[in-house]
């Protein structure tokens, strides 16, 4: 690979662009963004919207990202990052980049160059899509040709009708011994002795002569159908090496396209994208590994001997219909194709440590509301994990146990998110665990949540029914996916509102991971999302949901409890 990644034609000052006038850069960040969980620096946010307006200008014309909906077209939006940099001279500026394609080309003015550009005419990768098409082609004429399709048809058509050959034999043949029997019980009486026993025999000849009829007639059928097959069978061994070849053209087209992806970090070592995916999680990468913004802005500044300061990615456009993205919205990157890949190029860089991995609860107590031999019902505080994480194992589980030494079985019920808070019951023994387990699955406990809104809601009551499965690509975030989500339905109600914010109670009839957060969030949902919401919204000092009133039935003395809890917050 080349030192530096700017073409020829293309000086790199084309793509170091000047930071707006009026920016305050007298607090450069200390360390490197943490690209995963992070709140958008001022400095990049000032980028951020002096880019926004070259989008805006320069390729809405060429991309319709569908804010101004034409045609009858939708449109799509976009990630957009920038980061900015430093020279050997300590002079500012920032690069900016997109993911994927844009108006399906890699080449815009001022974006910083792909890894690898796919789309480049002439080029192993274009020829090798070109006579993959060819491969395909020769596929699919070979499959329409006549005697392909007169083989296969031919052996199906012998099969019916060696079926329908022998069902009609057996038909005949049980209509002939039914005669038998007849003659047999009808004649028993009116013949001799001898004169039967002749009877007996013909009859049991007729019966062999149907028996030796009924195997001939089988073989005679079972050659027909086998020679059709083996005649299929050809063809398709034909068809079958054609495929063959093209899926082993494909496999070495796609092993010469990761060595192409290679990554470099700041330490100047380079690794490839399938050592890269191999060494992480051993498993092939994902479609589109390294065409996201951050991998391509740390790969131009790292091979043209500029230090990274700080980064942000921003959506630009109609939000998706699975994934929440809200137009000019931050976001940190996705972890499915970019953690593997920026846990790399990363490397050698100060970098933010990741928030994740820090205990946001540790002075935070846990309020008891009511306890007896079996039970307890307590207050949840935010940034306090239900359960132990990889990370940090403090837990309402961890102190429940400590509290509780004597509990038998598990004490968690249900839980609730790390930012939520509120009431979660606790089981003391496990029979209290397992009917409590049993009213949540048969919905007879009834929840309700309190949230703040970033937005005016009109309306003043509803229901949303919204599927929602995980995002392989970027966990542990949630999005709404008809073909494979879950069943989740909310009811919801405004309880108050003003210019800027909606007070609402959240009544979930199912449990989804993330529920709430993306049925508020989400364009089909109420697309406002929760105030303090950093995966689905905008980050604030803590998540405005609270799950604030529970009714369930005592487990021991079935008795109907209702409990609410007081949230710390309210509209601003």
């Amino acid at each position: 690979m080349s030192k530096r990644n700017h073409t020829a034609d293309t000086p790199l000052q084309d793509y170091l662009l000047p930071l707006p006038l009026g920016v305050d850069v007298s607090s450069l960040p200390e360390r490197f963004t943490y690209p995963f969980y992070y709140e958008a620096h001022p400095i990049c946010k000032a980028v951020a919207a002096a880019l926004q307006i070259r989008i805006e200008e320069e390729l809405s014309a060429k991309h319709n990202f569908g804010l101004h909906p034409k045609n009858g077209e939708t449109g799509n939006g976009k990630m957009f990052g920038v980061l900015i940099v430093k020279n050997t001279l300590g002079e500012l500026a920032y690069l900016a980049a997109f993911s994927g394609k844009v108006g399906g080309s890699n080449d815009h003015a001022f974006f910083v160059p792909p890894i690898f550009d796919m789309l480049k005419k002439g080029d192993f990768f274009d020829r090798g899509m070109e006579h993959l098409g060819e491969l395909g082609k020769e596929i699919r004429d070979f499959q329409n040709e006549p005697v392909f399709t007169a083989a296969k048809l031919r052996w199906e058509t012998e099969i019916e009708n060696k079926k329908q050959k022998l069902a009609e034999a057996k038909a005949e043949m049980r209509s002939s011994k039914a005669i038998r029997k007849r003659c047999r019980i009808g004649l028993e009486s009116e013949l001799t002795s001898r004169g039967f026993e002749i009877l007996i025999e013909e009859l049991k000849n007729e019966s062999l002569k149907d028996h030796f009829y009924f195997r001939d007639l089988t073989k005679l059928w079972t050659v027909r159908v086998n020679s059709a097959k083996r005649n299929w069978e050809k063809q398709k061994a034909e068809l079958d090496q054609l495929k063959a070849h093209r899926k082993a053209y494909s496999n070495d087209l796609q092993q010469q396209l990761f060595e192409k992806y290679s990554f470099i970090n700041a330490e100047g070592d380079y690794k490839d994208v399938q050592t890269i995916f191999r060494e992480y999680a051993n498993i092939v990468p994902p479609s589109a590994a390294g065409e996201c913004a951050a991998p391509k802005l740390l790969q131009f500044a790292y091979l043209n001997n500029l230090h990274p300061v700080a980064m942000a990615e921003f959506w630009w456009g109609k939000s998706p219909n699975s994934e929440i993205r809200k137009h000019k919205h931050f976001y940190p990157s996705c972890r499915g194709k970019c953690e593997p890949i920026l846990g790399h190029m990363l490397k050698g860089l100060q970098v933010d440590p990741n928030p994740l991995k820090e205990n946001k609860a540790t002075n935070a107590s846990i309020n008891i509301l009511y306890e007896d031999e079996s039970i307890a019902v307590i207050e949840k505080p935010a940034g306090l994990l239900s359960v132990p994480g990889k990370s940090v194992k403090d837990s309402v589980a961890t102190r429940m146990k400590k509290k509780y030494p004597h509990a038998t079985g598990p004490v968690i019920v249900h839980r609730l998110d790390m930012a939520t808070s509120g009431i979660m019951l606790i089981a003391k023994s496990d029979q209290a665990n397992k009917k409590l387990q049993a009213q949540f699955i048969d919905r007879s406990i009834k929840k309700r949540y309190l949230a703040v809104l970033e937005g005016k809601i009109e309306a003043s009551r509803g229901e949303i029914d919204l599927p929602i499965r995980v995002d392989l690509n970027d966990r542990p975030r949630q999005l709404v996916c008809y073909e494979h989500g879950k069943s989740a339905k909310t009811h919801w109600e405004k309880i108050a509102s003003n210019d800027k914010q909606t007070l609402v109670y959240f009544y979930p009839l199912t449990g989804r991971t993330h529920q709430l957060r993306v049925h508020a969030s989400h364009a089909s949902g109420l697309n406002t999302a929760i105030k303090g919401d950093e995966l689905y919204g905008s980050k604030s000092e803590r998540l405005h949901l609270h799950a604030q009133r529970i009714e369930f039935n005592h487990p021991d003395t079935e008795k109907r409890l209702i409990f609410e809890s007081l949230a710390p917050f309210e509209m601003d």
